[in-house]
């Protein structure tokens, strides 16, 4: 049986009478992206941090690839990697040198460090610019090194809270692509973030955490069908066959859907997928002419809006919830 990279059973943590963990339980398989989502304050961070030996455990257990995380936390130090918020480098070093001191700390030789800060300079497209001082990279730049600081071992699992905060669009694309990299190259990444798009383009599974519980698992699929069946969007050329539209989708699914004259658009939830080739074929057969047709199944914000009861905060930082 393969031993999981995260394996928790019911963990706590209290700052005076507040509960900002309370009982959480994950197993992480290996090899994957596994998404830690939730509103700011939930405690995702804090779980994070005890998992990382960062906070101690208050009441339950954890073990990391097998070792007791209370126990013999020095030997979980050794691996895994943790990439926090904000980033943990020199600002008044270089790239290089950050990396090379990194690695020092890290145990490796003069002569390893400077291999293997090269060898992440490149990896991370900063080879450029490596030996400018840190106060003249942008914010993304920032981002890109602090990962590649927690790399400097390889470790086989890597811890990211919110990796991807305040980066522009095309940044937080190519850190995406290095958190991919990183599972083919076989690493287990453990994301805590509140952008539901980037969970659902990179995470394999997530846990939703609400209030410092665990209020839901499953793949990006299995929790979007928690809040409903997928639906069928209709928009015809001519507006005024909308209603027409309506009562055939109406009798073909046997349920009413929502229509837009205005839109010239039909909307119908399908309790099966497969629904929408019927009723496409009966359109066509009542010689409606479509603009197009696309099904749409619910989104992880949906997701996070039922499971929490609050609107996704992409903004926030999730920090405040152990100050």
């Amino acid at each position: 049986m393969t031993t999981p990279a995260v394996e928790a059973t019911g963990l706590v943590k209290r700052f005076g009478d507040v509960r900002a963990v309370d009982g959480v339980d994950l197993t992480i398989a290996p090899g994957q992206v596994f998404g830690v989502l939730g509103p700011n304050g939930a405690g995702k961070t804090t779980t994070l941090r005890m998992l990382a030996t960062l906070l101690s455990i208050d009441a339950g257990s954890a073990r990391v690839l097998g070792v007791d995380v209370a126990r013999r936390p020095h030997v979980v130090r050794q691996l895994i990697g943790v990439t926090g918020q904000y980033a943990s480098v020199d600002e008044k070093l270089t790239a290089r040198e950050n990396l090379r001191l990194f690695g020092r700390l890290q145990g490796l030789s003069r002569s390893a460090s400077a291999a293997r800060a090269d060898d992440l300079l490149e990896r991370f497209a900063l080879t450029a610019d490596a030996a400018r001082p840190l106060e003249q990279y942008s914010g993304g730049m920032r981002r890109r090194l602090d990962l590649a600081a927690s790399l400097i071992t390889s470790p086989p699992l890597v811890f990211l809270d919110e990796p991807t905060t305040g980066l522009d669009p095309r940044t937080r694309g190519q850190m995406w692509d290095t958190i991919r990299e990183l599972v083919r190259s076989g690493s287990t990444v453990v994301l805590t973030t509140q952008y539901l798009d980037e969970a659902d383009q990179l995470a394999s599974r997530i846990a939703v955490i609400d209030r410092g519980r665990k209020v839901a698992e499953g793949t990006p699929g299995e929790l979007k069908r928690l809040v409903g069946a997928s639906s069928l969007h209709v928009e015809l050329r001519d507006a005024a066959r909308a209603p027409e539209a309506a009562g055939i989708v109406e009798r073909v699914l046997g349920e009413q859907p929502s229509l837009s004259p205005e839109a010239s658009r039909v909307v119908a939830s399908l309790p099966d997928a497969n629904r929408a080739g019927d009723v496409l074929i009966a359109l066509r057969e009542a010689g409606l002419d479509l603009a197009s047709a696309s099904i749409a199944e619910p989104t992880l914000d949906e997701v996070f809006l039922a499971l929490t009861g609050q609107p996704t905060q992409g903004e926030a930082a999730d920090d405040q919830e152990v100050a």
